[in-house]
């Protein structure tokens, strides 16, 4: 991992759940002039996935250069209409690593798990937040409960660039001629020149005082670059860290971080999914809850739904938003991206965010309420799960690996016949909008659920 490139100058607004994620995105890119980036893991085509496609669609015509990169596992099928509807009007939609026409869901790993969008090089967006409806609250008792950030400033520049890289590697049907068309199989990715376009603003000017970097993960240059950066803050921390995570299953590197910072009188707080959407994700977590709590470790199970955050701070001026989970697929083999923000204000927002869950929202876990107790745990059965589990990626990662292609998504399987949800109409957005008050150090709705503010449309 080389020095993180910290940014300074920043303007950072924390946006919680789809309620203010969307509307936020949708008139982002209702104003973009030149460019719309868009990486997303999935896009479902129900009234959100529609509405996304309203607002891209009216971009494209109106001359904007729209980008759209969707996973190949996470946004398995899409029909032909809601396809064709893009690509005719000028949208170009990409599949990450499509899957095999024989099944729709055998390629389960390396995926592209990152959420982000970038608007004229100006304005980006990152967190955990899908384009699915079931990130908002009217979707019912199964509602993901996360976060993302609305970035301006110079860290614009690090989101086009990461997002650039994988428009590099687009099929030539769907990238545009320039620099990385010119791209040849001799050179380098480290030669790979960056990704510029004067007429979208990528160099950023200062927009706040926030200090930020962006943080990837991938299969080549960083493998651990997000782990090390909690692990990091971790062994730093001095009064207090807050990690919420939705899948967390960390090894043991990770782990020992949490406990040294418990054992020398940090307060660590772990909020973790109570009432998981994926029923494995919590017997995995619960296999380190022991060695965790028996270390000083408290954690919070969130009981009012699927919690789907990515989201952690440490003391009063250390904080991550972004789309890594803390388990083997997020640390070891997917594609991710977070943000990391080194300023008073913005971590002020997310301790506001989150210490209503946890106080709450969530049940506090004793001891007793672990696997410590039982039998087969005394037996030594939990200890060899999770060493089997944690060893896991780094096994799958000795596989031969195949190319993962960037693909026009009429050339692969995800495109079906008809739409799963054919009364499905698209989220009137424009009712909800969003009053910014400004805030500290440059950071914008500090006060988080004050910043949203519903009004009629008129």
């Amino acid at each position: 991992m080389k020095r993180p490139d910290w940014s300074a100058g920043n303007h950072l607004e924390l946006l919680e759940n789809g309620e203010e994620f969307f509307p936020a995105v949708f008139a982002a890119i209702k104003g973009a002039k030149h460019e719309v980036i868009i990486e997303t893991f999935i896009l479902f085509e129900d009234k959100v996935g529609l509405a996304l496609r309203e607002v891209l669609i009216a971009a494209a015509k109106r001359g904007v250069r729209v980008d759209m990169t969707v996973d190949g596992f996470g946004s398995p099928e899409l029909s032909m209409n809601f396809v064709n509807g893009l690509t005719d009007a000028g949208v170009r939609l990409h599949v990450f690593d499509p899957p095999p026409k024989l099944s729709r869901r055998l390629k389960p790993f390396r995926r592209l798990h990152r959420k982000i969008v970038v608007v004229d090089g100006e304005t980006g967006f990152i967190g955990g937040i899908n384009y699915s409806a079931d990130h908002l609250i009217d979707f019912g008792p199964e509602a993901k409960q996360d976060y993302a950030v609305r970035v301006q400033g110079p860290v614009v520049a690090q989101l086009r660039r990461v997002t650039g890289e994988i428009l590099a590697t687009a099929t030539p049907q769907t990238r545009s001629a320039g620099p990385t068309a010119q791209r040849r199989w001799w050179r380098s990715r480290a030669q790979e020149p960056r990704t510029s376009n004067p007429s979208t603003g990528s160099g950023a000017a200062t927009a706040g005082q926030a200090k930020a970097v962006i943080v990837t993960r991938d299969n080549h240059r960083h493998r651990d670059d997000i782990e090390r950066m909690y692990r990091l803050a971790l062994h730093a921390s001095q009064h207090e860290v807050i990690i919420a995570n939705a899948y967390f299953f960390p090894g043991f590197l990770l782990l020992r971080s949490m406990q040294r910072a418990a054992r020398r009188g940090v307060k660590v707080h772990l909020i973790l999914q109570g009432q998981p959407d994926i029923a494995w994700a919590r017997w995995a977590a619960q296999l380190v809850y022991d060695r965790l709590m028996r270390a000083g470790v408290q954690i919070h199970e969130y009981c009012e739904r699927p919690i789907h955050a990515k989201v952690a701070l440490v003391d009063d001026h250390w904080a991550t938003v972004g789309s890594s989970n803390l388990d083997p697929l997020s640390l070891s083999l997917n594609l991710e991206a977070n943000l990391i923000v080194e300023d008073r204000a913005f971590n002020r927002a997310l301790r506001d965010k989150l210490l209503p869950l946890m106080k709450s929202q969530c049940k506090l876990l004793k001891i007793e309420e672990t696997n410590a107790h039982r039998w087969w745990w005394r037996l030594g059965m939990g200890a060899f799960v999770f060493h089997v589990m944690r060893h896991f990626p780094r096994w799958l990662a000795r596989l031969p690996r195949q190319a993962q292609p960037v693909m026009p998504v009429a050339q692969t399987p995800v495109v079906v016949s008809a739409s799963q949800l054919p009364d499905a109409e698209a989220w009137q957005w424009q009712g909800v909008s969003l009053s910014v008050t400004p805030g500290a150090s440059g950071t914008s709705c500090t006060s988080g659920a004050a910043c949203l503010r519903k009004e009629t449309a008129e």
